[in-house]
């Protein structure tokens, strides 16, 4: 089986008209506009030496990729520059809430740069505080506020995180997701937890049908744009999980119908999904799970297997490269890149370190004392919850 097998939209060839805005299909991703960035990227590596500490995120072109020090996700990363005191300068390729975790975990000492602030991310972008701080005022004002625990997952801002510390609330990330719900629900007394889950509904429904046993009809959805919302009393009073009206612009847009045409073509084929898919398509999954184990199942598959994943596309090109003896494809017509991501480019990189060579810091993220030690709280709750790795 070849790609062109698969029912795929080319890079750079057809449009969906239902894509979301800002993450089109243009084409293949265009390439270093200097040809000596390569090399000037290595000299400022070499220049900085142990003061500098590189992190690059699973999700990031290989242009980028190539000069990580480590990669993996999010809270990995984050962690691993924690444990890196001795290194003055982080420089977090990823996305701004990923580069606020790694602010907060460090040191005070060292400095952590995001070599675009463009790059953001959607999902994150989707539950703003005051929207949540509104919504915690209306559940206050039908009367369940104090029977609602608020669960956000890593992929949150850091003010998201500290709101759930400061609120009895707890981060989690997409392995540990079933754990967190567990401890939120203990406590309460039961029978009567409620879990605000931020920002991502499709992990937070997924967790909850698939792994806890919660009804689907117990869970509903909190839309920021309506009064209430957009939940009548009695909704917010059966409900067990409130999901907030978010989602990741890359895993939202894979689709049931792409896993039946698969099927029906390729017999056999495994299907391998994060829990950011809608329900449908985890439905339909012969596996879910996080970047961490995706990468862990694909690594362990037997030679010859044949793998649609349904995750960001630079990764799949990379498992693709990196097993050649198995047959790996994107869950998706559209060939699509996380476009927020994708702006930490070469160009970027180069010029953030050609910066902290000649002594200035550029784009330095940095997380207010407050704001914080509320988050701290959170993510040291996580940090307790037994069993699971902390993994996106």
């Amino acid at each position: 089986m070849s790609l062109v097998d698969l029912p795929l939209l080319p890079l750079g060839k057809g449009r969906d008209l239902d894509a979301e805005r800002g993450v089109e299909c243009p084409g293949d991703l265009p390439a270093a506009s200097d040809p000596d960035l390569v090399e000037r990227a290595r000299a400022a590596k070499a220049a900085l030496g142990d003061r500098l500490f590189v992190l690059g995120h699973h999700y990031q072109r290989d242009e980028v990729i190539q000069f990580a020090d480590v990669t993996g996700d999010s809270f990995k990363l984050a962690r691993d520059a924690a444990g890196r005191p001795d290194a003055e300068f982080i420089v977090f390729c990823g996305v701004h809430f990923m580069a606020e975790s790694a602010d907060i975990l460090t040191a005070p000492s060292q400095q952590v740069v995001l070599p675009d602030l463009a790059a953001g991310c959607s999902m994150a972008d989707m539950a703003r505080l005051r929207q949540v701080e509104d919504a915690w005022d209306a559940m206050g004002d039908a009367g369940i506020q104090d029977s609602v625990v608020p669960v956000t997952y890593m992929n949150s801002s850091a003010d998201i995180k500290a709101f759930c510390g400061r609120n009895g609330g707890v981060v989690c990330t997409s392995s540990n997701a079933d754990v967190a719900l567990d401890w939120a629900f203990a406590q309460k007394p039961a029978g009567e937890a409620k879990i605000l889950f931020l920002p991502d509904q499709h992990l937070g429904r997924n967790t909850a049908v698939l792994q806890m046993g919660i009804g689907l009809d117990e869970c509903v959805v909190w839309d920021p744009h309506l009064p209430s919302g957009g939940l009548t009393a009695d909704e917010l009073a059966h409900a067990r999980m409130i999901l907030w009206k978010g989602h990741c612009s890359v895993h939202g847009r894979f689709t049931e119908d792409v896993v039946d045409e698969l099927r029906a073509k390729h017999p056999g084929i495994n299907i391998l999904v994060h829990p950011e898919c809608p329900h449908e398509v985890v439905l339909k999954a012969d596996l879910v799970g996080s970047t961490e184990f995706i990468i862990k199942t694909i690594e362990a598959a037997e030679p010859g297997t044949v793998w649609a994943i349904g995750t960001e596309l630079n990764l799949v090109k990379r498992l693709a490269d990196n097993h050649p003896d198995k047959t790996i494809v994107f869950l998706n017509r559209n060939v699509c890149y996380c476009s927020t991501m994708n702006r930490i480019d070469l160009p970027h990189l180069v010029w953030a370190l050609e910066n902290l060579v000649a002594g200035q810091v550029v784009n330095q993220i940095t997380v207010d004392p407050e704001t914080e030690a509320d988050a701290l709280v959170a993510l040291q709750r996580m940090l307790d919850l037994p069993g699971k790795s902390h993994r996106d």
